[in-house]
């Protein structure tokens, strides 16, 4: 039974005389996708230039990692609080600050002089998405009538599932033609471009709060991210027993159970109020984001070693290899939220979970050396498209749970989730894809020198560098390597299609209702009356066009009898 939540709040926005019409929805999303595909650019972009960044500074692939993960772990610790602070300040006035932050920042990694500053401006850059992440999706669904704000979170989820490897193929192109320093060009345009839009497009909307800001839960969400997500990047690099991953663990756990009980004391005061995950939706929901999210970052960790060390192709050949599964799952987003208005939300959930089950199987089956490409492309499209039909309803029984003058922190669970089921997936599926591969070179490297044997232990990367020393066995030693990395990555291939297929049945028995909301044509379709949505267009509870006062609409209390409220019980 879903948990009443008391009125606690006044959205406020300014600046307009009503409700935006069907074309200042298409520029509201337009707006709002620009900002977000030069968040989701600037995580994976770098990926494409660690050994420029190396050679540059002569810098060590510790701090390389660092330049690289210093904008996740600023990005993944702030966007509770920064999501809660943008509906107390109003999300376009908080829009503008992070695009100015994350702008300014871009254009001083590209000019950096050193690592150093590189680092600093990389954690500038991630408080600066940290902002502007939250903002984007909330925007969404608190300007979106009912009957539209499933497509629009459909092509949000879109972008934001497909734009990383956009953004990497974008990136490897910049440092193919130019240089690596080119990289930065990409978001800071995108940031401009949606910085310009921004004033004209988006409407502003606050929250009057009558308690104090949560600065307690904000202090420890930040703690418990900072140190959970250190254990899963350093982990890999350093050792699941190093001291720093046990103290960041000690510290993040420690931290995450202190928030959980400060939330509940907290109650309706609370930064995140932690009884929600007592629901279906918001669980669910959260549970299968963190999965899907963790697979494809894993996936991605294999990928691009087969088609570069496997394959012998170049950075861009291997991310542009890379696109059909971002172009299937941005298209299966946009059709998601047709599928959940036709069978409801946990049916298109299942149907989405199982598809990706089914790729990664397929994978597993088909993946081989003598194969190439074409062994993986049916896997991978289908990967892609599971994960695009699971994203959006999940996204939206995250959003649906909480009401729309919170919709900053609701959208910024959901971003949360995401980065740690990305690192996750790094962490759990790139450490199985090293054992196996450990595991099945060792009955492969008989004949070969014991120096170069040994170095090709560690990676089929470093098999590939050490083959020149092997003499006459070189062709052997790269076959062996090759051959090795196919099998632990069919074995790392399996287990994830067991974690989606564990998935599946826990999203089938336990999803949210099927609870289909009403479904349109699509933008501009419902009636508009006055420049508004329409009469009545987001139901019992919902906000009118009568609702928008001076350039305002009042929503004291959630959205009671939306679908999407539905969908979370």
């Amino acid at each position: 039974m879903r948990m009443q939540q008391p009125p606690r709040a006044a959205l406020v926005p300014d600046g307009g005389v009503g409700a935006p019409d069907p074309r200042q929805l298409r520029a509201i999303l337009i707006t709002v996708s620009i900002a977000l595909m030069a968040v989701i650019a600037s995580v994976s972009g770098l990926n494409v230039a660690q050994t420029h960044l190396a050679v540059e500074w002569g810098a060590s692939q510790t701090t390389v990692l660092w330049i690289i993960n210093a904008y996740t772990l600023a990005l993944a610790a702030l966007l509770l609080p920064l999501g809660a602070i943008g509906d107390r300040l109003g999300r376009r006035p908080m829009l503008i600050t992070g695009l100015v932050v994350f702008g300014a920042a871009g254009v001083v990694a590209g000019l950096a002089p050193s690592a150093a500053v590189m680092i600093g401006a990389r954690v500038a850059a991630g408080i600066g998405a940290a902002i502007i992440m939250p903002i984007t999706l909330a925007v969404i669904t608190s300007t979106f009538p009912e009957e539209e704000r499933g497509k629009a979170i459909g092509v949000w989820t879109g972008v934001a599932g497909g734009g990383g490897i956009l953004g990497m193929f974008l990136s490897a192109f910049l440092v193919d033609v130019a240089d690596w320093r080119w990289l930065f060009a990409l978001p800071v345009v995108l940031a401009a471009v949606a910085l310009a839009m921004t004033p004209k497009t988006v409407p502003d909307s606050r929250e009057r709060h009558t308690r104090t800001f949560d600065f307690v839960g904000a202090l420890l969400s930040a703690i418990a991210v900072i140190g959970l997500i250190l254990v899963l990047q350093e982990g890999p690099e350093r050792g699941w027993t190093a001291p720093v991953t046990l103290i960041s663990l000690a510290v993040g756990a420690t931290a995450a159970v202190a928030f959980a009980a400060w939330e509940l004391h907290r109650r309706d005061a609370a930064l995140l109020d932690v009884r929600l995950f007592r629901e279906r939706g918001p669980a669910v929901g959260s549970v299968t984001l963190l999965v899907v999210f963790g697979v494809q970052a894993g996936i991605a960790v294999v990928l691009f070693p087969f088609f570069q060390a496997v394959l012998g192709w170049s950075g861009l050949l291997a991310t542009a290899a890379m696109m059909p599964m971002a172009v299937m799952m941005m298209a299966a987003s946009g059709l998601a939220p047709r599928a959940a208005a036709r069978i409801g939300a946990r049916s298109t959930m299942t149907a989405g979970v199982a598809v990706a089950a089914l790729g990664l199987a397929l994978m597993a089956l088909f993946a081989s050396v003598e194969g190439g490409y074409p062994s993986i492309l049916a896997g991978m499209l289908a990967m892609g498209a599971g994960m695009g039909l699971s994203m959006t309803p999940s996204t939206e029984a995250i959003t649906g749970a909480l009401p729309r003058a919170e919709q900053g922190v609701a959208s910024a669970l959901n971003d949360v989730t995401r980065e740690f089921g990305t690192a996750l997936g790094v962490a759990m599926l790139g450490a199985l894809l090293a054992g196996g591969y450990r595991g099945a070179i060792d009955g492969r490297l008989d004949g070969i020198p014991a120096g170069a044997a040994e170095t090709a232990r560690a990676g089929i990367a470093n098999a590939i560098e050490a083959a020149p020393g092997a003499g006459g066995h070189a062709q052997d030693l790269i076959n062996a390597a090759q051959q090795s990395f196919v099998d632990g990555w069919r074995q790392a291939m399996w287990i994830g299609a067991a974690v989606m297929a564990a998935l599946l049945v826990h999203v089938a028995l336990r999803g949210p209702d099927n609870t289909a909301p009403v479904e349109t044509g699509g933008f501009g379709t419902a009636p508009v009356e006055a420049g508004g949505f329409g009469t009545g267009g987001f139901g019992t509870g919902g906000f009118e066009a009568r609702d928008f006062e001076r350039g305002g609409f009042e929503t004291g209390a959630p959205n009671a009898g939306s679908a999407s409220d539905a969908a979370a019980r």
